[in-house]
């Protein structure tokens, strides 16, 4: 069966179909419910368990072994930060389990997740916006996937606003954190770690989804889109 763009007249394989759906996907509203809602079926969601966010159907797929060598670069980093990212989390839920009984243990955890979050994480984010996302916006501008208005919104203000909410989150519990351990009150200290704790597990959750939107659906859009001299450009 023959697609035909209407635009330009020209035949529209699948793999274009599937780019112009998944990039459409990507500037929909973010599936993370930051408070648990009750939808109009009153199904009720919780902030940490954003349904249909990791569903692969909807991505184009990864495939690293033909991906760029910049964009590969780019995987290899988010795989260190997953990890991390899961002994943080793990961490985080061992501290409620215990009733937020803060120990050595939990704090040279929280403490090498925050110092690796400024080391690893704001620079690679900073290397994404600085040298590649700008590149791709100004090919899905070209290409027409984009929002409407004078100044369209792409993909790369969805991924740049997640960067500015990982800083936000990140320093938010950092210092949540510090505040509750010089508390000596009880009450107000376990309120104060349970915010901590709360915007640790966000954090947590949104730098996976993050991830897996970049490996799963931009790198591979950035990939098709790009060109020769795009990638010519980027410096590891």
């Amino acid at each position: 069966m023959k697609i035909i763009d209407k635009k330009s007249g020209r035949r529209v394989g699948a793999k274009d179909e599937k780019l112009k759906v998944m990039n459409k996907k990507l500037k929909e509203e973010d599936p993370i419910l930051r408070n648990a809602e009750k939808g109009e079926d009153m199904e009720e969601y919780s902030a940490m368990d954003p349904p249909e966010a990791y569903d692969k159907t909807r991505a184009i797929g990864s495939d690293y072994e033909n991906m760029h060598s910049f964009i590969q670069s780019l995987m290899d980093e988010h795989k260190e930060v997953v990890i991390e990212v899961d002994k943080f989390d793990k961490a985080l839920i061992d501290f409620k389990e215990s009733g937020f009984l803060f120990t050595k243990e939990a704090s040279d955890i929280f403490n090498t997740f925050f110092k690796f979050f400024d080391s690893h994480v704001v620079p690679h984010n900073a290397k994404e916006e600085h040298h590649f996302f700008r590149i791709l916006h100004d090919r899905l501008i070209e290409s027409g996937e984009h929002g409407e208005g004078d100044n369209p919104d792409t993909a790369f203000a969805l991924m740049e606003d997640d960067h500015n909410k990982f800083i936000q989150l990140a320093t938010l519990s950092f210092n949540l954190f510090g505040l509750g351990s010089r508390l000596r009150d009880l009450e107000s200290k376990g309120v104060t770690f349970d915010l901590a704790y709360n915007n640790g597990r966000e954090l947590a959750e949104m730098l996976r989804l993050h991830i897996f939107r970049e490996d799963e659906t931009l790198f591979p859009l950035a990939q098709e889109l790009f060109k020769k001299e795009d990638f010519a450009g980027l410096t590891l």
